[in-house]
């Protein structure tokens, strides 16, 4: 059974730091390409960033660039997010997706979503 949960969410302040990582299991994902998204109340889940099956190409949405960075471990099956200067807009619950092809940008192309962890920036 495929598996794929997040953990690092809580609450920050605005300016802080967070660090989001996506445990993968029952499946190997070294050849999918893998995602950050989110969804704020009342909003479509977002792409937040991406990142290729090797790790050369990577994808950014523009509220976060240059604040994020999205990395993986192909070896631990693991993905991760370093979210800095952290905005109170950046408060949603984050998920972690997986799909085989190429980087997309819409949550609707992804097969393989974690359960989601809750990030809160307070001003």
């Amino acid at each position: 059974q495929v598996q794929m949960v997040e953990s690092g969410g809580g609450l920050a302040q605005a300016g802080g730091s967070l660090r989001l990582s996506c445990a993968a299991s029952g499946r190997i994902f070294n050849t999918y390409t893998r995602g950050w998204f989110r969804q704020a109340p009342g909003k479509e889940r977002e792409v937040v960033a991406a990142v290729s099956r090797d790790g050369d190409s990577t994808y950014y949405a523009d509220s976060v660039k240059g604040r994020f960075t999205i990395s993986r471990d192909n070896a631990k099956n693991m993905l991760y997010l370093q979210m800095n200067s952290l905005k109170p807009e950046d408060t949603a619950v984050y998920y972690c997706a997986a799909r085989y092809g190429g980087v997309r940008t819409t949550h609707k192309d992804y097969n393989y979503w974690g359960q989601g962890t809750q990030v809160t920036v307070s001003s």
